[in-house]
């Protein structure tokens, strides 16, 4: 049990897990799990981005405002993803605690 657990904490092994075990959605529309490593990606893309406008403001390089926004936006994303996370562990152990 606990492994599985584990593989809930790395979003990229719960992801694969989940499109092995429902497969793909209708035909042309994207998986649940293709919907969330979309999501995943995103979120990771934006937390680089805004270290790059973070860094580049701290040598004067950069505007102020984007920065702010850009670290706003990372927030937003990080904040959304735990949320997600959060559900998924919820729902996972809602599921182990049904009787059979």
């Amino acid at each position: 049990m606990s492994g599985t657990i584990s593989a809930l904490v790395n979003p990229s092994n719960a992801i694969s897990a989940y499109g092995r075990a429902a497969g793909t959605g209708e035909a042309g529309s994207p998986s649940f799990g293709d919907y969330m490593s979309n999501v995943i990606t995103s979120a990771i893309h934006q937390s680089a981005s805004t270290e790059q406008a973070a860094s580049s403001g701290l040598m004067g390089k950069g505007d102020l405002t984007h920065v702010v926004a850009s670290v706003a936006q990372a927030q937003v994303a990080l904040q959304t993803t735990v949320a997600i996370r959060d559900r998924l562990i919820q729902a996972y152990q809602s599921i182990m605690s049904m009787p059979i």
